[in-house]
């Protein structure tokens, strides 16, 4: 078996969907994408064709180590994504060859359901007790909301206070026996991080998700041990050597994005080492159906998994949903909070290839905004 083809398609509302085609037939899908910089993804995808047509599509691993060892310069957020996708595809079509689940090739399932949480917003909170008890009647028993828009280097005491107005606001709504996790979305500095996770840890939060920015992580060892809220970080984080000092400063959580640090095979990885730390996997996954799909298939074989993102009903998602582009929603079909275990081959999902095409036609720009502080300077997004 040998690869013949591989395709991207740029598809609202701001992802990127890989194709690759074999000689006997068989098609398997991935999504490499970096959020407001497809394009580029994009490009590197065709780049690297150059090498994986003619290739035996079963050799992932090998292929994994040239993809991203090939070239002189590696890593970073656009060659990791390009590797992630087409990762993920290979998997997929390794899974449909030999008729198993994904989860099946990394070793068998470690559970029979996944929880999953849904977003709730946060940046502007007039909303978020409508949003939180809509989620809680579907059925989620954990939501994710952002902890502040933008936030100033050191906040008032008006700034904090609303912060944990906030996040009391989810807490009543959702009870002690449900979970409210926090994005602070890498939006604070240091001091205001530790100012605020002292005064919203007795509010219980399932963990803070970037309380600094990525390039930042010298500073977690005293966000760490200055307070009681299990910390999370990775969405920005690229491979093993970018997740080592961070589990080594003490985090709880570890969230690679499966779309963004090297794929299926990179992630399980990152998912061994986490455990050495006694961290737990929560994959970061606001993007579309396939990257989803491959994080159910790692989680369902991952002994130290926490919680899954989804992104049914999340903002970014104007012009089409998660459900857009599949010809069967069955396997996205959440009960009580849970994605379900199947034995579907592959990825477990099958993409609907006509839609695709169709939306690629029309395509997307999709930007992240640029924020301002009131005095006109730059603001964390």
């Amino acid at each position: 078996m040998k690869i013949t083809r591989v395709e991207t398609f740029l598809v609202p509302p701001r992802w990127l969907f890989c194709r690759i085609e074999t000689d006997d037939g068989v098609v398997g899908w991935g999504e490499p994408v970096v959020e407001g910089r497809a394009e580029p993804v994009r490009a590197a995808v065709e780049v690297l064709t150059e090498y994986l047509v003619g290739q035996d599509p079963l050799r992932i691993q090998d292929h994994w180590q040239v993809l991203t060892k090939g070239g002189f310069y590696r890593g970073g957020p656009v060659l990791s994504s390009a590797v992630a996708g087409i990762d993920q595809a290979l998997w997929d079509i390794a899974g449909r060859t030999l008729g198993v689940p994904v989860h099946t090739l990394l070793g068998g399932p470690v559970r029979d359901s996944i929880r999953v949480y849904a977003w709730v917003g946060g940046d502007e909170p007039g909303r978020l007790k409508e949003e939180i008890t809509a989620q809680v009647e579907a059925g989620f028993t954990a939501v994710k909301m952002n902890a502040a828009g933008r936030t100033p280097p050191i906040g008032s005491p008006a700034e904090t206070a609303a912060v944990v107005e906030r996040l009391a606001a989810a807490r009543e709504v959702l009870g002690p026996h449900r979970d409210v996790a926090v994005d602070f979305h890498g939006r604070f500095t240091a001091a205001n991080a530790r100012r605020v996770l002292h005064e919203i840890a007795p509010l219980h939060p399932l963990f803070v998700e970037e309380p600094v920015l990525p390039d930042q992580t010298h500073l977690l060892p005293g966000l760490v041990g200055a307070s009681s809220v299990p910390l999370a970080t990775g969405e920005r984080l690229y491979g093993r050597a970018d997740f080592l000092p961070v589990l080594t400063a003490g985090i709880a959580v570890a969230q690679p994005d499966l779309s963004h640090a090297g794929g299926i095979s990179e992630v399980t990885r990152i998912a061994s080492l986490a455990e050495t730390f006694g961290a737990h996997l929560a994959p970061h996954c606001p993007l579309g159906p396939i990257a989803l799909a491959a994080s159910l298939q790692v989680a369902f074989a991952t002994p130290n998994f926490l919680i899954q993102e989804q992104s049914r009903g999340i903002h970014y998602n104007k012009d089409a949903d998660l459900l857009s582009y599949l010809v069967d929603t069955e396997p996205f079909r959440f009960v009580d909070g849970q994605a379900l275990r199947t034995e579907l081959p592959g990825l477990g999902i099958a993409v609907d290839e006509a839609a695709v095409r169709t939306a690629d036609r029309a395509g997307h720009a999709w930007r992240n905004p640029v924020w301002r502080h009131a005095d006109g300077s730059f603001a964390e997004w």
